[in-house]
């Protein structure tokens, strides 16, 4: 009983906190200081188990955005296959996504899901996304993409 009400304040707290109220469409790929996914590289996630940091030598447009990897190699893989590395609902919060909104992300609260790349806000809030990931993604995918509008 405790516990349930404390998720159920954390989520409000946290949707309070990281909702973003829409002026204009965003844009398709969360970036942040110029590159998508806070510059890490997304292939990574899967070929390391764990993100690692990109680099603007190994860089490419896609979907409006420029992303970053950590070799030569990681970005001829996602050249070949972009949509299997790029992560889900653009690298916007994937648990924000499934909840309507949108909310920024960090490299280290991500989950890879059914061959999916999912990341999130933060550690605590990947815990709430983890607690129904089947749910969430189903919610996710029913809001997405029209939660950029």
């Amino acid at each position: 009983m405790v516990q349930q009400l404390l998720r159920t304040c954390a989520v409000a707290l946290l949707g309070a906190l990281i909702s973003t109220a829409a002026l204009a469409a965003k844009p398709e790929v969360f970036s942040r200081n110029g590159a998508a996914i806070n510059g890490y590289d997304p292939v990574a996630y899967f070929t390391e188990e764990k993100p690692v940091k990109g680099s603007r030598d190994h860089s490419l447009n896609w979907k409006d955005a420029v992303w970053l990897f950590s070799s030569a190699d990681n970005k001829a893989l996602f050249e070949a296959d972009p949509d299997a590395y790029a992560p889900q609902y653009g690298g916007y919060c994937a648990y924000a996504v499934s909840r309507n909104y949108t909310a920024k992300t960090e490299p280290d609260a991500w989950t890879v899901y059914d061959g999916k790349l999912f990341l999130n806000y933060n550690k605590l809030v990947r815990g709430l996304w983890e607690i129904d990931i089947p749910g969430n993604v189903a919610k996710g995918d029913m809001n997405w993409p029209g939660v950029l509008e």
